[in-house]
């Protein structure tokens, strides 16, 4: 267990891929929208990139309703909580550390899956609150601001190339989840 002093100010979660199995949901949705307009997308193309940069990608802003329409449909059939969420969100309850929701996700989104997870984040930042998005660093400087603490003195958990490239460049340290082993508990997270 780190020290007190080694211990985060708060803790960032990305949501997609990070504490819900979501990644697969949002991957089956761009390529049916990509598919339906004759198009096809590599994955680095879409993980962790947010419904616009991809609604661009394909060619048109307006995509961005279809692209949501098709991941809340999915999501609203069900998704896994990653293997070590919870208990992790309950040791950081515990301790009294405040913890974040930064997601490139639509809000719409968000509260369709945080009832899943039984936690009172302090703050979530959904894609409609910065007005970039990652792999920038906005949303993780808005999420230290908005809790009052030193992105230097954070955590951020992600699991994606452009979710770390953001955490990364608003100077968090980055704990990468693993797909399979899941999340580790509050003893693998120091800011020293």
């Amino acid at each position: 267990m780190p020290t007190r002093s080694d211990m985060p100010q708060a803790v960032l979660f990305d949501m997609d891929g990070t504490l819900v199995d979501t990644e697969g949901l949002w991957w089956q949705a761009t390529t049916e929208v990509a598919s339906s307009l004759g198009r096809t997308l590599a994955p680095e193309q879409v993980w962790g990139r947010t419904i616009e940069d991809v609604a661009l990608l394909l060619g048109s802003p307006d995509l961005a309703a279809a692209l949501t329409t098709a991941f809340a449909e999915r999501v609203g059939q069900g998704v896994t909580v990653m293997p070590g969420a919870l208990d992790l969100l309950a040791e950081l309850h515990a301790e009294g550390i405040p913890t974040a929701l930064v997601t490139a996700s639509p809000r719409s989104i968000a509260e369709q899956v945080l009832p899943l997870l039984n936690h009172r984040f302090d703050l979530v930042v959904a894609v409609e609150d910065t007005a970039r998005g990652k792999p920038h660093p906005d949303p993780y400087l808005r999420a230290a601001a908005c809790l009052g603490v030193d992105p230097r003195r954070c955590v951020a958990v992600e699991d994606s190339p452009t979710g770390i490239a953001a955490a990364t460049a608003a100077g968090c340290h980055v704990l990468v989840a693993d797909p399979v082993a899941g999340l580790p508990g509050l003893h693998a997270m120091s800011v020293s």
